[in-house]
């Protein structure tokens, strides 16, 4: 909360709605208010502002009864540090916090578990701010908060939500981020780690086509761009082919929206594959075609992204790209640590997780052809190597 703040003369610790004569002040219009700044604190509670800036950083030659008036104004007008520039006051990095937009979706939850894996190894404590809106208030609010005295920052962003936050990441605060495929040059000099989206939709398109379907279907996932580089992959597949391009069906993150796209293609027969955003699109398509009494892989075959832990236990086991978030997560860290330590001088990021076919059950050759009713050949759970 934001208030007006106190005129000099105003006697803090006295009702805060009298003046020194004890007369009623009018009512603060605080929507309209600016910011407190330490100077204001300082001129409100009868000190230097180097005084305030003690008591912020709980440094000890403050006196306790100083420190509790000062603290007492504080309160009162609303006045938040600039933590932005106590963290970039000195001293090690000592903690990273990630600020990310979701904590249950698998990317994100992989990359978050990659991140504590490097951070622990190196001695660092980790912390989780969750950007929980796109208001741009809200999202500085929230980027404001996680900036920490000996602190790093990792944002993850793989959404709108994302983008945002590591837009608004103050110049010179230390952080890398985690981001979507970026179009052509964007992420060149960037502290950025990402997967080739592109590659990876390019591979299970090409990998459709190569078994014998005209074209493919495409359920997208919401994007952080407006250049999704796995849709960009999808369609370079299908023009390096001279394939029919259908036009793609934009979809959320769940399930339920790949259930709903997939029950609306079920009924044109000419949709023989479908390339998921995801692989939970993938499993509501899956309901839908089964419902609709369309064979999964005999008359469409279904393709997946991110080889989530349950995908090799459906039925069919779901053919897949694996992306390998934790991984991701890693290389994040490790990017981060080098900026770190060489005073900010640019850092080359280390290597790129690399996107990988994973060939299940989910996906054949279309109907019609002499391979249809072949399917790859699946070992039992416990003879595979992990």
């Amino acid at each position: 909360m934001t208030s007006r703040p106190l005129d000099a003369n105003v006697v803090t610790g006295h009702n805060p709605g009298m003046d020194v004569t004890g007369h009623t002040r009018e009512p603060v219009n605080r929507e309209h208010d600016r910011q407190a700044s330490i100077r204001d604190v300082a001129a409100a509670a009868g000190v230097s502002y180097q005084t305030v800036s003690r008591v912020i950083n709980g440094h000890p030659s403050v006196r306790a009864s100083t420190r509790e008036h000062v603290r007492m104004v504080i309160d009162q007008l609303g006045f938040r540090p600039n933590r932005a520039a106590r963290a970039l006051a000195g001293g090690p990095v000592q903690s990273v916090t990630v600020l990310t937009p979701d904590t249950t979706l698998y990317g994100y939850t992989a990359a978050l578990r990659g991140i504590e894996e490097a951070a622990r190894a190196a001695g660092l404590a980790v912390g989780v701010r969750v950007v929980e809106s796109t208001d741009v208030a809200e999202v500085n609010d929230a980027v404001t908060r996680a900036i920490e005295p000996g602190g790093a920052l990792i944002v993850i962003a793989y959404d709108v939500a994302g983008t945002m936050a590591l837009a608004a990441v103050p110049p010179r605060v230390p952080m890398a981020a985690l981001v979507e495929t970026p179009a052509e040059d964007d992420g060149d000099g960037k502290p950025w780690i990402w997967v080739d989206d592109r590659k990876a939709a390019l591979l299970a398109t090409r990998y459709l086509l190569g078994l014998g379907h005209q074209t493919v279907h495409y359920l997208g996932i919401p994007s952080s761009t407006h250049t999704s580089q796995r849709k960009a992959g999808w369609h370079a597949a299908l023009t390096e082919a001279r394939a029919r391009i259908p036009q793609p069906v934009q979809c959320g993150w769940t399930p339920r929206t790949g259930y709903e796209a997939a029950r609306a293609l079920a009924a044109d027969p000419g949709v023989t594959a479908l390339l998921c955003g995801n692989d939970d699109l993938a499993v509501g398509a899956m309901r839908a075609l089964r419902e609709a009494g369309r064979d999964v892989p005999g008359q469409v075959s279904v393709v997946g992204f991110d080889d989530i832990p349950a995908a090799e236990f459906l039925s069919p086991a779901l053919t897949t790209v694996r992306l390998d978030y934790a991984q991701a997560g890693r290389s994040c860290f490790a990017l981060l640590q080098a900026l770190l330590t060489t005073a900010h001088m640019p850092v080359a990021p280390g290597p790129r997780p690399e996107p990988e076919l994973i060939i299940r059950e989910s996906a054949a050759p279309p109907p019609g052809t002499v391979r249809a009713i072949a399917r790859p050949a699946r070992p039992p759970l416990d003879a595979r190597q992990e």
